[in-house]
């Protein structure tokens, strides 16, 4: 990568194109035959434009078990080491990584979310932040509502069930358990002119914590990973 390049800054060029669609349906291979991977709820993925993706984290293969969600090329962010090595960078490029340099303010790393959802992309932040464990979803952080409501696009929360069977934090070894991911509705934020009102993000960070309770709930079951009765709901639920 050049220097003052930014993967932000340049569309996809065919080759790009070609290596993410390979490597998509990689994973979707192997997710058919190891995980047995089932995704209800695609339809809530917008079809166009931004939107923050939202799910659950409980495994490292939550990111890239996303890419059977939807066919459109998701951003993560990465830590910027990555980008280093010029191949590296490339490749993670094309797989839909952009680089945030740790260590730095919290909005350097906004501002690159910001810059990502000005080009039109879909932008996924794990609300949760790092892996967690358990039924229950944790305390959010407000950065994927501040940062939608910002832009002024939809959250699209996604539970994912099973995961945490297949590879739980810490483990180095892959189960064949089955995955089950659920999309929800998108959450779409009010109309905001100039500085966000803190009210608004912390009322888009509670609606979007009650949402990905009841579907990860929902996801964990239907991958056998809970038993039916086996609910947290919102009542039970840590609300940041």
């Amino acid at each position: 990568m050049k220097t003052g390049e930014t993967p932000l800054g340049r569309d996809m060029t065919l080759v790009d194109r070609i290596v993410y669609t390979t490597c998509r349906t990689l994973i979707l291979w192997l997710g058919t035959l190891f995980f047995r991977v089932r995704v209800e709820g695609r339809e809530n993925i917008p079809p166009r434009g931004a939107c923050v993706i939202a799910p659950v984290h409980r495994s490292n293969l939550d990111t890239p078990i996303l890419g059977c969600v939807t066919r459109r090329r998701m951003r993560f962010m990465g830590k910027d080491s990555l980008w280093k090595n010029r191949p590296m960078a490339w490749f993670m490029f094309a797989l839909g990584g952009f680089p945030v340099v740790r260590g730095t303010a919290d909005r350097d790393a906004l501002r690159a979310c910001q810059a990502v959802l000005d080009r039109g992309e879909p932008l996924v932040m794990f609300p949760e932040g790092t892996r967690k464990s358990g039924p229950v979803v944790h305390q959010l952080f407000d950065g994927p509502a501040f940062v939608a409501a910002r832009a002024g696009v939809p959250i699209v929360p996604i539970g994912i069930g099973g995961s945490e069977r297949v590879m739980p934090k810490g483990s180095k070894l892959i189960r064949p358990k089955k995955i089950v991911m659920i999309v929800g509705p998108p959450i779409n934020p009010p109309r905001v002119y100039g500085r966000v009102p803190r009210r608004v993000v912390g009322e888009l960070t509670r609606q979007l914590h009650v949402s990905l309770q009841q579907l990860f709930d929902e996801a964990d079951i239907k991958a056998g990973a809970r038993p039916a009765n086996d609910v947290s709901g919102p009542a039970t639920a840590e609300v940041g």
